[in-house]
This record gives structure tokens, sequence and C-alpha cells, in this order.
């Protein structure tokens, strides 16, 4: 009899959509480690790349730290996905390491021979490559998280939902959707006619 009622209760459980949320709340968790692996992929290029234009560009100091300290920001944050607050600071640091990159990307513009250096060019590759590989794992992310939470908050599984504790994942919130959206500025196709030309020669 026990076991007739067990079976009642599983076919009752899955009827009702509770392997479904497992299944769902899985693909969110690993939509999430996906996009930390991209972040933290970007993260790694970022003392190579400081490196490289420092050998070419040591006096812009400003800009290098800048870029330095927001990569140490981004690496300070224990970003908890399921909390807001959390998932907006672990938005923002990112945000001000992606603004930094931009920063650094126009300083480069004025060192020809930077732009030229074989491996800056592999830095420059990877570091677009990355740019996309995160535009892309964010953006699953974000269809990941918004067919789960349309999910449980449907009739009957927002029942089973609310009986197994499994409630509504915070998302990319819209304020910051378009910055998120934009990689930094990293086209070094401008024409060699309107580079400026070094005047001295830098060494690290």
């Amino acid at each position: 009899m026990r076991y007739i009622l067990l079976m009642v209760l599983a076919a009752m459980l899955s009827g009702c959509g509770y392997n479904q949320i497992q299944q769902k709340d899985e693909a969110v968790d690993a939509g999430w480690s996906e996009v930390l692996n991209q972040y933290k992929r970007r993260a790694d290029l970022v003392p190579n790349l400081v490196s490289t234009v420092k050998g070419y560009a040591a006096h812009e100091q400003q800009v290098l730290t800048a870029v330095t300290e927001a990569r140490a920001k981004v690496g300070e944050i224990n970003v908890n996905a399921d909390d807001p607050a959390s998932l907006q600071q672990f938005q923002q640091a990112q945000g001000e390491l992606s603004s930094a990159l931009s920063r650094l990307m126009v300083v480069v513009e004025n060192y020809p021979n930077l732009k030229a250096d074989q491996g800056f060019l592999n830095l420059q590759t990877q570091l677009e490559g990355t740019e996309n590989r995160i535009t892309v794992a964010r953006g699953r992310y974000i269809q990941l998280v918004q067919d789960y939470n349309t999910y449980i908050r449907s009739f009957p599984q927002n029942l089973v939902a609310m009986m197994f504790g499994h409630k509504v994942r915070p998302n990319f919130n819209v304020e910051n959707e378009r910055e998120l959206q934009e990689a930094p500025a990293v086209d070094f196709g401008a024409a060699a006619a309107h580079e400026p030309q070094l005047q001295t020669q830098l060494v690290a």
C-alpha cells in the first residue's frame, strides 16, 4: 500500500512539473557557471594586457592603474546569483572593468608600435573572442532564467515550487542591460594616416 501511495505521489509531482523544475533549475546553474567562466577568462587576460601596454606606454599610469584596480575589484566579489543585491554588485564591477578596458584601448590607438606588437595582437584576438563568449553566455543565461521564472510562476507548477522552496531567480537588471550588451571597444583598424606618430621610443 505504501509503495502504491509513493507511486501515485511521484506521478502527481511529475504531472505538476516537479521534474521540469529540477531540470530548468540545473540549466540555470549551468548557464551561470559558464557566465562566470567567461568573465574569469577575461580577468585572466588583464595582467598580460596591462604589462604589454606598459612596455610601450609606461607613463599612462592613470589608465593602467584604473584597469588593474577594476580587475582587482572583480576578483574580490563573491557573487551569489540568487541574491539580487549580490548580482547587482557583480554587474557593476564587471561594468567598471569593461569601461576601464575601453579607456585603455583608446590609449593604445596612440601607439602604432604597440599595435604592431605580436604579443599584443595575440592578446587582442583573445580579448575579442572572450568578449564574444561573454555576450553569448550572458544572453543564454538571461533566457534560461526567464524560462525558469516563467515556468515556476505558472499554475500548477507554482504550487510545487512553493512546496519545495523554489523561488524566482534574479536576472541581469534592465537598467544595466544596454551597457552589459556592449563589449569594450577593441577595434584597432583605424587608418594609419590618422595615427599620431611617437616622438620618443618608450622602453619599459
